[in-house]
């Protein structure tokens, strides 16, 4: 039986956390202001989608709509407001965000909500890295807000206020693994999965006959590179290899890596940006690639959203940014979980 007093809503649980949800709402204000500063348009897409997302290891929930008909049809709640926001560029907006709520299935822990708030964010014209210093000035803002010198989570500070970090993913496979990981991609981006087992063989990291490149890749990721990600300062995790950035376009000049970069504060991911890639034809490939994964890895795969292929066409070259608002509520306050910075969290 649930014990009332040990559950977010007993009122000696709501007043530990209350202090925590004003300044999420100090926070989320002071961002918007920034935001609408920037001469960026807020807006508000719906959260039911044809599809959820088309990567491989993002999980949806599914629902039945009812049409007027009576015939039911199978749909979505978002794991982000993405293809809507694309759409929106398509019809001539030029500078949007949002704060979506955002569904994940699978994900529930001290950093995970399966509902959760996400600020997104889309320029048309600018360059990605543009999208690094906007983070930066969001982060800057929201421990301004509270008034924290130092973000901390799990024992890890990072200054808010000191210059990044840029880092490429291949100099962080370097630096804190050992691994020359553009060794094992092709000039075309092609993976060579017998390649990256070889390196992990050499420095310590199991691997197994069936594991794929990208399998690898994260297995190091999380091991080597991510704990030392954000420490003392925010890192900018930099040029992901192109297999593993289904939504943005390649760095020109240099096919085996993408204008993909995730930002990271105390350990933590904060965000994570894109050149978009606008080239229907690509984008349909590598959304099939992604959902023959899916299928291989979890025996499912979700319908590609059509509409959105046929907008890219009418989209302008644009940078766009995903960052999780509760994430950074957390290390602005110093709260331990998710669950501390969410008005109602899921029971």
């Amino acid at each position: 039986m649930t014990n009332p007093s040990d559950q977010w809503w007993s009122p000696h649980r709501h007043s530990e956390r209350r202090g925590l949800l004003l300044a999420r709402n100090r926070i989320q204000r002071a961002l918007r202001d920034w935001l609408d500063a920037q001469g960026m348009t807020e807006v508000d897409p719906v959260g039911l989608q044809v599809t959820p997302s088309n990567e491989a290891h993002l999980h949806g929930f599914a629902t039945t709509a009812i049409g007027n008909d009576g015939a039911p049809r199978q749909m979505y709640l978002h794991t982000s407001p993405e293809f809507a926001m694309k759409k929106l560029l398509a019809a001539g907006e030029t500078a949007i965000y949002t704060f979506a709520h955002v569904w994940r299935n699978r994900e529930r822990g001290r950093l995970h909500s399966p509902e959760f708030t996400m600020l997104e964010w889309y320029r048309t014209g600018a360059d990605y890295s543009v999208l690094m210093d906007d983070t930066a000035a969001l982060v800057r803002t929201a421990a301004t807000i509270t008034g924290a010198a130092q973000l901390h989570f799990n024992g890890i500070s990072c200054d808010p206020f000191a210059p990044f970090e840029r880092l490429s993913v291949a100099e962080a496979f370097l630096r804190y693994a050992d691994i020359d990981l553009l060794a094992t991609i092709a000039a075309d981006g092609t993976t060579d999965a017998a390649a990256l087992a070889t390196a992990l063989a050499r420095t310590g990291i199991a691997s197994s006959a069936d594991d794929t490149w990208s399998d690898m890749l994260s297995r190091v990721l999380v091991a080597r590179v991510e704990p030392h990600l954000g420490h003392e300062r925010i890192t900018v995790l930099d040029r992901y290899p192109a297999a593993e950035a289904a939504l943005a376009r390649r760095v020109p000049g240099d096919a085996r890596v993408a204008e993909r970069f995730e930002v990271y504060a105390c350990g933590v991911e904060l965000a994570n940006g894109f050149g978009e890639l606008t080239d229907a034809a690509e984008q349909r490939r590598r959304f099939e690639i992604e959902m023959d994964e899916k299928e291989r890895i979890y025996a499912e795969r979700y319908p590609i959203d059509e509409a959105l292929l046929a907008a890219l066409p009418l989209m302008p070259p644009t940078a766009g940014i995903a960052l999780g608002f509760d994430r950074l509520v957390m290390l602005a306050t110093g709260a331990p979980r998710i669950d501390d910075v969410i008005w109602a969290p899921v029971e």
